[in-house]
């Protein structure tokens, strides 16, 4: 007959870290609505009260969860803008972006959800989005003073840039065709050349004149 070996004691910092995991999972799979202390306590094989005393309660617990997804995104992306051709760093961008959402699904589906309690943070797939507009921004105002355009606009054009790859990543998501890399290939293309034959002071047609 075999002996039980007996159960090894999680410190705080495990607990801790075990509740963040399986929350993160439920929150993906089951929406924040959906998703229950008691849940979280019974995946993690412990009651009710441990879930509270790291968190204070559910709210708490998305609150990490979507706070440290944010920072992991932000520095994914942050770290593949290096030093380059502007052609290049388009590249980075989206290819960073997409292999987030390849290799973090859980992740990429709790800041993407469409409904989030108005006491979460202000960390959402969006606001992360912003954030490495306004990065995107330094670098396309100086890209714009080299071509003689007029830097005011770089605001504008990281906000288009980085939206454009946003919307096709979360369309990505579902589709998962074509491959990852024919995808941000295909998003510079259009980014690119279009952003190579740029005009000084661009028109509407069918507005001419107003």
């Amino acid at each position: 007959m075999t002996e039980e070996k007996p159960r090894v004691r999680m410190s705080a910092a495990q607990r801790r870290e075990q509740l963040i995991v399986i929350g993160r999972q439920l929150f993906a799979e089951r929406g924040y609505d959906a998703t229950s202390v008691e849940e979280v306590a019974a995946r993690a094989k412990v009651s009710k009260p441990v879930v509270y005393e790291h968190f204070g309660g559910k709210e708490g617990l998305y609150a990490v969860v979507v706070d440290r997804e944010v920072r992991a995104l932000l520095d994914r992306i942050t770290a593949a803008l290096t030093a380059g051709h502007p052609r290049e760093l388009l590249e980075q961008a989206a290819l960073a972006l997409l292999d987030y959402i390849e290799e973090e699904p859980h992740g990429f589906q709790v800041l993407s959800a469409r409904q989030a309690p108005s006491l979460a943070p202000a960390g959402t797939f969006s606001t992360v989005m912003n954030d490495v507009a306004h990065q995107v921004e330094h670098l396309l105002g100086g890209e714009f003073r080299t071509r003689g355009l007029d830097p005011r606009f770089a605001e504008l054009y990281s906000q288009a840039l980085v939206g454009m790859v946003a919307l096709v990543g979360q369309w990505w998501r579902e589709a998962r065709r074509p491959k990852k890399e024919m995808v941000a290939a295909h998003l510079v293309n259009l980014a690119w050349n279009g952003l190579s034959n740029l005009e000084a002071k661009p028109g509407l047609i069918t507005r001419k004149g107003r």
